[in-house]
């Protein structure tokens, strides 16, 4: 039979389990910080294309709309 385990073995268990959740909380916070700055970059390249190319504004969006169609 599997012993009870000591109060101070379950407060070390939960411990660790608070520095992996804490740890991995960090990283998605980055990995969110970093789509952040990739969507403002997006938005950003497609204000210059339209400025550049004018049938680009008209143009992208059946362009997406295809693409969203064959996934």
């Amino acid at each position: 039979m599997n012993k009870a385990k000591l109060p101070e073995e379950n407060i070390n268990i939960v411990k660790q389990e608070l520095i992996s959740v804490t740890k991995k909380l960090d990283e998605l916070c980055r990995m969110e910080k970093d789509l952040r700055d990739l969507k403002l970059e997006i938005k950003g390249l497609k204000l210059f294309l339209e400025r550049v190319y004018p049938e680009f504004g008209s143009e992208f969006p059946a362009i997406m709309g295809k693409m969203s169609k064959k996934t």
